[in-house]
């Protein structure tokens, strides 16, 4: 399986909340602590999303753990 398999429905659903929070990708990373080329091969299935990254990417999106999975999902 390859990570960009591994990593549907969270970066999907990651995507979706970020483009609709109107927020930016850097800012994201910065404030989940990872550099933004960390997080942008996590979107694009170049880096495996663990889930250990989940809830700090919610905390920073002000969404629960599984809303990203569920709005990957639509």
């Amino acid at each position: 399986m390859a990570i960009a398999e591994s990593n549907e429905p969270v970066a999907s659903g990651l995507k979706l909340i970020i483009a609709q929070k109107g927020l930016r990708n850097g800012f994201v990373a910065e404030k989940s602590g990872f550099a933004p080329q960390e997080l942008s091969d996590m979107l694009n299935g170049r880096r495996l999303i663990k889930a250990c990254d989940i809830p700090r990417l919610a905390r920073v999106l002000d969404v629960e753990a599984g809303d990203i999975y569920k709005a990957g999902e639509r």
